[in-house]
């Protein structure tokens, strides 16, 4: 018979992750407890790490992106080269990959990455062919959103909102611990919804995207055009970088916001604002419990969340006559994608393990009717018993 206090533990714990994919697959607690190498791939960094069944970082490497002109086996080297480098010291069970990109309905190929060179890339078969251990990938805003959920900030929501604000947007879905990838894998490209018409250019093709208006790339371009401009309130940020507009940076823009600066926080309460309203359309959409804000510009804390929450209240469709999401912000931080990605792995080693195991097993039937067979015939054909596969 339970306990009150087991029963006050299980409360504690929160609710147990579901299955992840299809019907019919084990629920995650049953996936095994072994360490998984978890890689995030953005526009501008590669992030991997050996992580393990609680979320925790054993060991991460951070490396640049290969310029984007590159081929796109420069990518796949580097992620080689850290899987391998981290499999050196750790036991490595699967390998995880968030990429900054579409991935297809069978997270297999990335379909087209607006920061990256891939184009419809069978990125997971290119890298199973060159590694020991099964490789999975997800979008890195998925991955987030896992790791968020299972981990951080969203631990307890059963419809859960990620917003992921780096060099773009991205965005993941999870709806009664389930990640919602839609029905061709794409789901949750919020970055890429309209939200001025015949704005900014972006990356994807189309104009007045919201990551235009909010992330890390509206940020810096703001900052840039106004120390372009000489403009007297820039005064600040061109002495900061000695007149070297190019070496404007969104992290610089947050410091100066946090000393004081008055147009680095005027800066940052632009995006923030734009962030609240992305958001409220969502709602309108989505209807989650909580949205979870991470990525490297969520570092600004109160300074982006403040505007956002603010700007999110007065632009909600039926204000005032319905419940809110809460807006707050990521726990893992900047690891978010990383850990998730492990975490998405650990079902892939369980199944591959047992694959493993089976052959194991097999290879040890056929040695045992061998070693039959050779003592049967030293005594004369007829003596064995034992069939393979027996």
């Amino acid at each position: 018979m339970s306990t009150h206090r087991d029963t006050r533990r299980a409360a504690e714990r929160g609710p147990l992750p579901r299955a992840v994919g299809s019907r019919g697959r084990r629920s995650h607690p049953a996936a095994p407890r072994v360490p998984t190498v978890g890689i995030d791939i953005g526009g501008t960094k590669v992030l991997a790490g050996v992580v393990d069944a609680d979320g925790s970082v054993l060991e991460k490497i951070r490396v640049e992106t290969p310029d984007k002109s590159k081929s796109p086996g420069v990518v796949e080297d580097t992620i080689v080269e850290l899987v391998l480098d981290l499999s050196d010291r750790h036991d490595v069970h699967a390998v995880g990959i968030g990429a900054a990109g579409w991935v297809d309905a069978d997270r297999s190929r990335i379909l087209f990455a607006p920061h990256l060179a891939w184009r419809n890339e069978p990125l997971r078969d290119s890298l199973q062919a060159r590694l020991p251990v099964p490789v999975v990938i997800d979008n890195d805003a998925n991955a987030a959103a896992w790791a968020e959920w299972r981990f951080g900030a969203g631990r307890g929501e059963n419809h859960l909102v990620m917003i992921t604000l780096g060099t773009g947007i991205g965005g993941g879905v999870l709806e009664d611990g389930r990640l919602k990838r839609g029905e061709y894998g794409v789901a949750g490209e919020f970055g890429h919804m309209r939200v001025v018409p015949g704005g900014h250019r972006c990356p994807c093709g189309n104009r007045g995207c919201w990551e235009q208006y909010s992330s890390g790339n509206a940020l810096v371009r703001e900052a840039r055009e106004l120390a372009a401009a000489d403009s007297p309130v820039a005064h600040a940020l061109i002495e900061r970088v000695r007149g070297d507009i190019p070496d404007i940076t969104g992290p610089l823009v947050t410091e100066l916001a946090r000393e004081g600066d008055a147009m680095c926080v005027e800066l940052l309460q632009d995006v923030g604002q734009w962030l609240g309203i992305g958001l409220a359309s969502l709602a309108a959409a989505l209807d989650p419990s909580c949205f979870v804000v991470g990525g490297g510009v969520s570092a600004a804390d109160d300074l982006l969340i403040d505007p956002a929450r603010d700007a999110f209240r007065r632009h909600l469709t039926g204000r005032g006559y319905r419940p809110e999401a809460r807006i707050v912000k990521a726990e893992l931080g900047p690891e978010a994608g990383m850990v998730g990605a492990a975490d998405l792995a650990r079902l892939v080693a369980r199944r591959f393990r047992r694959a493993n195991r089976r052959r194991v097993e097999r290879y040890e039937r056929y040695e045992r009717y061998a070693r039959a067979l050779r003592a049967g015939g030293a005594r004369g054909p007829g003596n064995t018993t034992e069939e393979p596969g027996a």
